[in-house]
């Protein structure tokens, strides 16, 4: 019987530290926001990029745009990219709104790139009319673990970029044609003449 007493006692202690530490692992949905939006105020509103490691795991998953789909990388990406919109200007923002719901976070952003202090600067990222930008953060144990990305920037210089890549991709697929004519009827009048 004593044996059946400690065996149950220790099978109780062991549910009730599992549930404190799980409910401890989980911040409330309003922690969660307060550090979405700690996150915002110290990398993107504020030139406080070395605070990322406050705020993001050592690797999570990013779903952006372009090759960065279901990706894992290290938390100083993050940094890295606030590193290089503030080294060639001045980045800001506002949070519209956020809603959260268990660990994740969904906010609603205005962002705006003003004073390009360098040539890279001025001419892909320009000063931009602010836009918008939704991101869903997955957040565990005070930490940013996952990360989609939404951007509304499709009036910015950055789609001039997209626009110069379709015009050089065009322009390789009509000289490629052009080349095989010109060098057919060169073909064609040797051919000729003789």
């Amino acid at each position: 019987m004593r044996k059946m007493v400690l065996l149950l006692t220790i099978c109780l202690s062991t549910q009730v530290i599992h549930s404190q530490n799980s409910t401890n692992s989980q911040n409330s949905p309003e922690a969660n926001k307060a550090i979405a939006r700690a996150f915002y105020e110290d990398l993107w509103f504020s030139n406080n990029t070395e605070n990322y490691k406050k705020y993001v795991a050592d690797h999570y998953v990013v779903h952006d745009i372009g090759d960065r789909k279901g990706v894992t990388e290290a938390a100083i990406e993050q940094k890295n990219i606030a590193d290089f919109f503030w080294e060639n200007g001045e980045l800001g923002g506002k949070i519209n709104y956020q809603v959260a719901e268990g660990n994740l976070v969904v906010t609603h952003w205005t962002s705006s790139f003003d004073n390009p202090k360098t040539l890279l600067g001025r001419f892909i990222l320009g000063t931009t009319k602010p836009f918008n930008i939704i991101n869903v953060f997955r957040i565990e144990d005070g930490k940013i673990v996952e990360f989609w990305n939404h951007r509304h920037d499709i009036e910015t210089p950055q789609t001039l970029r997209f626009v110069f890549q379709g015009l050089l991709t065009g322009l390789v697929i009509a000289l490629i044609p052009t080349f095989l004519f010109l060098r057919t009827r060169k073909q064609l009048r040797k051919a000729l003449n003789s």
